[in-house]
């Protein structure tokens, strides 16, 4: 059977896009060292990145825009990353794990929600690596254009130097609009 896994990151962020990657993995060409994303280190999630690529039956890598995340709200945009992701993919997988505990909508076969999947399944686990190195990288090419915030640091996370960055240099457009501090950046609660 065709399994697929489906994981995203940058949920928490308060810039940039989600990012979500399907991976179906090749039984006959195992990854050695998959896990949960965040449990690895930055120089082995990139390293496995590549390996993933290069060993999997397919591979797809999706995001749903910060303007769609402000419009749909972050689990909407998260999930609907998630069925671009699987959509993508080149092999049409006959079952989905997805990592959480949600399914995304319109997807035509069957789907698992497993919460903490990324830690149980290696499919998800590949596509947790897939995700995250995609996500840090756009953080990186962001914190280029816009050095003066940090994301290469905090890759947009709400850390304190992130809010004295927005603080001392405004809202970039960005920025998740419906994200409380950047209301609060905006002036648009109190």
């Amino acid at each position: 059977m065709l399994i697929a896994g489906v994981d995203e990151a940058g949920r928490g962020p308060l810039v940039g896009s989600v990012v979500a990657a399907a991976v179906i993995l090749d039984s006959n060409n195992p990854i050695e060292g998959l896990n949960d994303s965040k449990k690895l280190t930055e120089k082995k999630r990139e390293k496995l990145f590549k390996e993933i690529q290069e060993k999997a039956l397919a591979w797809a890598i999706a995001e749903a825009s910060h303007e769609e995340i402000d419009k749909l709200n972050i689990l909407q945009a998260s999930l609907l990353a998630m069925r671009r992701a699987v959509e993508a993919l080149k092999i049409t997988p006959e079952y989905v794990l997805v990592d959480g505990n949600k399914i995304p909508q319109g997807l035509q076969m069957q789907c698992e929600a497993v919460v903490g999947g990324d830690a149980l399944h290696a499919e998800i686990s590949a596509a947790s690596i897939l995700a995250k190195v995609t996500r840090d990288r756009e953080m990186v090419e962001l914190d280029a254009v816009y050095p003066q915030y940090g994301f290469a640091k905090h890759k947009g996370y709400p850390t304190k130097a992130h809010f004295v960055a927005i603080e001392e240099h405004g809202v970039i457009t960005q920025h998740r609009r419906s994200y409380s501090p950047v209301k609060k950046a905006l002036g648009l609660v109190e």
